[in-house]
């Protein structure tokens, strides 16, 4: 597998100050550049920025993937199987909803992974998630 290039992100936020506070403090994402209606952030060394824009009205959408509601659009990174698990204990301790608490999706077949679901304050979705053997993320 080669090397992955740090992925850009920007998503928006209607409230940015309260989302600039979680992912600073609840996800632990190092704050970068900002302005009066962005902050960027290193979010597992990829750049996620968050963007003001007026709230939406728009309902949060769902498919079915392993017999759980998985919301539509997400974003999220694919760490290491102890980052993971460190990183959802974390997230537990700071007593983070979670839409799908972490789990084994897919246990015992190909593509087996950990991953987790939770909103951020504007109501984007996040998964996490891990493998225990990387080679399986494009698996068949």
């Amino acid at each position: 597998m080669s090397i992955v290039s740090p992925f850009h992100i920007a998503i928006p936020v209607h409230n940015l100050d309260e989302c600039r506070r979680f992912y600073r403090d609840i996800l632990n994402c190092e704050e970068g550049r900002s302005s009066d209606h962005w902050v960027d952030f290193n979010l597992f060394g990829h750049q996620l920025v968050i963007h003001y824009k007026p709230k939406s009205e728009e309902t949060l959408h769902t498919n079915a993937v392993d017999g759980k509601n998985v919301p539509v659009p997400h974003y999220g990174v694919v760490l290491p199987w102890e980052t993971f698990n460190a990183f959802a204990s974390q997230l537990k301790a700071k007593e983070v909803s979670f839409i799908i608490e972490p789990y084994i999706r897919f246990e015992g077949q190909v593509g087996e992974q950990a991953t987790m679901f939770f909103l951020d304050p504007a109501g984007n979705a996040l998964e996490f998630k891990a493998f225990k053997d990387i080679h399986q993320l494009f698996a068949k």
